[in-house]
């Protein structure tokens, strides 16, 4: 009994030193995985290149230029799923408000983007459907 009582610790020694090891890996970072698209940019109008100001200090870090996504990062919006039959305007302003759990994808969940408003949403979603338009999506 005494064996099988130290195979126990020892298994549940090594799963908690994994456990640790995982968690202090740091995550991908921001900015750090090559494009997973190919993206054409039109001529934007002016309402557009607000939007892109918006979607650049809010989204590009994790989601890519352009809506490009990032290997390893986040998705990209630059893909039929992300097109307005399927994930409508309000899909955008739900995810801003109150995060998004992992569905479509193995980046993991999008935490929720306190500082950014609902005026601001608006702006980014109208700058991605321009793209999206471009892309035939």
């Amino acid at each position: 009994m005494q064996y099988k009582s130290m195979w126990i610790f020892a298994a549940g020694l090594v799963g908690v030193i994994v456990l640790l090891f995982y968690l202090q890996s740091p995550p991908a970072t921001p900015g750090s995985g090559p494009a997973m698209a190919s993206v054409i940019v039109p001529e934007l109008s002016v309402a557009e290149k607000a939007g892109e100001e918006k979607y650049i200090a809010n989204c590009a870090a994790c989601h890519g230029v352009n809506g490009a996504g990032q290997e390893g990062v986040a998705p990209p919006f630059m893909h039929r799923i992300y097109a307005p039959n399927h994930h409508a305007d309000g899909a955008f302003f739900a995810a801003v408000q109150n995060g998004v759990r992992a569905h479509h994808w193995t980046f993991g969940d999008m935490p929720a983007m306190p500082g950014v408003s609902q005026r601001d949403v608006a702006e980014i979603v109208t700058y991605i459907r321009a793209l999206q338009r471009a892309n035939n999506i």
